[in-house]
């Protein structure tokens, strides 16, 4: 679909990831070694003001659910109202991962669940390394 995708990866330190930054864009570069034309970048602040500031044109989103749909199209409108020569592109999950969610994997695997069917193995591997 595009030449290039750069996977934004946000600080977010409101939302207290389980991962810190810098071992979230690690576990990404692994899940996504050999896969072509991704790149990973760290960010902080608004995602439309770095895409601007690296001059993407677009901006994937994934959807779940109708409530990530809502939710999605508030954040593309606020976007384009400030930056309107980025358009937003939504992409539906396949039906086997929309019910997924990573407090759900972070509460089964935090009680010694197995994971392996909802994320990749490095992140399997680090879930667990956190576990004990």
């Amino acid at each position: 679909m595009f030449e290039r995708v750069v996977v934004a990866v946000a600080a977010s330190p409101g939302k207290k990831p389980l991962f810190d930054l810098d071992e979230r864009v690690d576990l990404i570069e692994r899940v996504l070694a050999g896969q072509g034309n991704f790149v990973i970048e760290p960010f902080d602040g608004l995602l439309v003001e770095f895409a601007a500031s690296r001059g993407a044109t677009v901006i994937v989103r994934g959807l779940r659910s109708v409530t990530d749909f809502d939710y999605e199209v508030q954040i593309a409108s606020f976007n384009r109202k400030m930056h309107p020569e980025i358009e937003t592109t939504f992409v539906a999950a396949s039906s086997e991962y929309s019910f997924i969610s990573s407090s759900l994997v972070r509460e089964i695997s935090s009680l010694g669940g197995d994971v392996s069917a909802f994320v990749d193995e490095p992140v399997e591997q680090a879930l667990k390394a956190i576990s004990g």
